[in-house]
């Protein structure tokens, strides 16, 4: 019966939210009480309890709260000061966790740089962080090195391995160093408010930006996933996400260790191994991000794939047609998708397991959710004002930017990038009323009636073609269900003498994948503004360390052929997808060819 169905629709998202509200509600910015302070407790609590499984390598909450202390010590002994930044830049390991929670107990601020990141961009993250030395390891190390002559200003290296040159030994420092907790009155003064970790963006469209973590967000980052997942001391996660990024540094580990659990981390994710590890460690949870479900559905069956014990998968970015089949193929009961950004102060959770919503804030509980929706015009890339000058709120079902409300309590506080300049920047104000000041996510969402949020694109990526808007995520799932294409990565690009930006789509395929069998569905699934007028075959997609797909270069590179190595194809309007050659674009280029 429907109304039985909602009802207990209703009551599995009511037992979600409070079980996080319950958790977070004592969260309070002029607290004495830190992140360090809530793990610390978690500790006490579970100290012989397994806590961390890295390659081989198992530690319980008492010894891996020893190797934090010990780094607490390590910043003591080389004067480092309360505020002051350390950069820490290495792969997902052991240490990892520790040596953030160690500095926090002393008041010293971690940088969590992508360990992906070289040459200019490394460069950039460590300049903005401005810390006082970088903590670094063998892998690491002479990517360092190589980005030196980029810094602003000469940075002590501290290498988790054997030490060369101007290197300091860390290994040999953390020795020495006492395992007993440092005393508490050396961070007596700090507060909630204050910064605990820089955590970067992403970079997919330019440079990251350095996003001030509080101790008030580390905590309803942690605090707010114990209580979302509904994890127990019982449950063991699967973590291969980056422990720089907020999800699988902060939601997943806070959802184990903040409830007794365990963790089964890997220094970076493989398809190939994942269910068969899952299954060897007991694994019970596991997060997830971007395209790292697609990967798991792109590989062959197996029998280890239903074996398993996982019980919740965790994370956002779950594509909608992605998500029966987890269900389905691999027998996962229950899968908690979120949204929230790393610097912004809107997060939301589909506790009810609506296929393909990233997020939920029903009508009736509308007052106590700070997000909203307001319509959006895609070609200036503004938001829609009325006469009066304000905001006009996007109805059910229609596209808008999400914005999330800034207010005085932690969870509506916004804190913002290091640059106030960048902060600045995405705050609306004079929104619905006045004087109000909101956060602009940089979003596109749609609602339903039941009040679920649905991802549409990022801003920027949404496109306008012939008068209309072209979603690049919603025409990337079309093109993902034709024969052959195994990732798409779709663009705008611009086209001499024509308005606004033409689409283009870069494909990953497989042996059986047929232009003019593409072209055929293409034209069948997609109406004619949204149909890619390019196409290039790509061996791979550039990600970023959380799975992004990276636009920029391609975008860059256009439809010109003379950059452009791999295959190239023009939808002609009578042949379909022709091959790009230096003839046809010089007559798309000079507006010689009709589009």
């Amino acid at each position: 019966m429907p109304f039985m169905a909602d009802l207990q629709r209703e009551r599995r998202f009511m037992r979600g939210l409070n079980r996080t509200l319950k958790r977070v509600k004592s969260i309070a910015s002029d607290s004495a009480n830190l992140i360090c302070d809530d793990i610390q407790e978690a500790v006490d609590q579970h100290r012989d309890r397994t806590a961390m499984t890295f390659e081989g390598r198992t530690v319980s909450y008492a010894e891996l709260d020893a190797i934090a202390n010990r780094f607490a010590h390590w910043g003591k002994g080389i004067n480092l000061r309360r505020g002051q930044t350390v950069a820490l830049f290495m792969p997902n390991r052991l240490e990892y966790f520790a040596v953030w929670y160690g500095l926090s107990k002393i008041g010293v601020v971690t940088a969590l740089i992508n360990n992906q990141l070289s040459g200019l961009a490394l460069a950039h993250c460590l300049n903005i962080s401005q810390a006082a030395c970088v903590i670094v390891d063998a892998e690491t190390s002479p990517v360092f090195e190589a980005a030196k002559p980029l810094l602003e200003k000469p940075l002590p290296q501290w290498i988790l391995g054997p030490a060369h040159g101007e290197q300091r030994d860390l290994v040999q420092a953390l020795k020495s160093c006492s395992q007993l907790p440092p005393d508490k009155a050396v961070r007596e003064d700090i507060r909630a408010h204050d910064t605990a970790l820089l955590i970067f963006t992403s970079g997919t469209t330019g440079l990251p930006k350095a996003a001030r973590i509080t101790h008030v967000r580390a905590q309803l980052y942690m605090r707010g996933f114990a209580g979302a997942t509904g994890a127990k001391s019982t449950d063991r996660i699967y973590i291969a996400l980056p422990l720089y990024h907020a999800t699988g540094g902060l939601c997943a580990l806070g959802a184990a260790l903040l409830n007794g659990g365990s963790v089964f981390l890997r220094r970076r994710f493989s398809a190939t191994h994942f269910w068969g590890e899952a299954i060897d460690e007991g694994c019970t949870m596991f997060v997830y991000i971007g395209e790292l479900c697609r990967y798991l559905v792109n590989q062959p069956p197996s029998d280890a794939e239903t074996g398993h014990k996982i019980r919740l998968a965790f994370g956002n970015g779950l594509r909608p047609d992605i998500w029966p089949v987890m269900k389905q193929r691999f027998r996962i009961p229950e899968i908690l998708e979120f949204y929230g950004s790393t610097e912004g102060n809107v997060s939301m959770f589909n506790f009810d397991g609506r296929e393909g919503a990233i997020g939920r804030a029903p009508k009736w509980l509308r007052k106590r959710f700070n997000v909203r929706l307001v319509q959006f015009d895609v070609e200036s890339e503004s938001v829609v004002r009325a006469a009066n000058g304000l905001c006009i709120e996007a109805g059910a079902g229609q596209i808008g930017e999400c914005i999330g409300q800034i207010g005085g309590d932690a969870r509506s506080e916004y804190t913002g990038y290091v640059s106030k300049t960048e902060s600045d920047k995405k705050v609306l104000r004079d929104v619905f009323e006045k004087g109000d000041a909101w956060f602009a996510t940089g979003d596109l969402m749609k609602t339903d009636a039941d009040g679920y949020f649905y991802f549409v694109d990022r801003i920027g990526d949404t496109f306008r073609w012939k008068g209309e808007n072209v979603s690049t995520n919603e025409v990337s799932e079309r093109l993902l269900g034709c024969p052959g294409v195994k990732e798409a990565n779709v663009y705008g690009v611009t086209v001499e003498g024509a308005e606004g930006r033409a689409g283009m789509a870069g494909l990953v395929v497989g042996p059986e994948f047929d232009i003019q069998a593409f072209g055929e569905e293409v034209a069948r699934e997609l109406p004619p503004y949204a149909q890619p007028l390019f196409v290039r075959i790509l061996p791979e997609l550039e990600t970023t360390g959380t799975f992004k797909t990276r636009k920029m270069d391609l975008i860059a590179d256009g439809y010109d052929p003379g950059k452009i190595k791999g295959p190239l194809y023009f939808r002609d309007a009578k042949k379909g997808y022709v091959k790009v050659t230096k003839g046809v674009f010089e007559k798309l280029s000079t507006g010689m060819m009709k589009l």
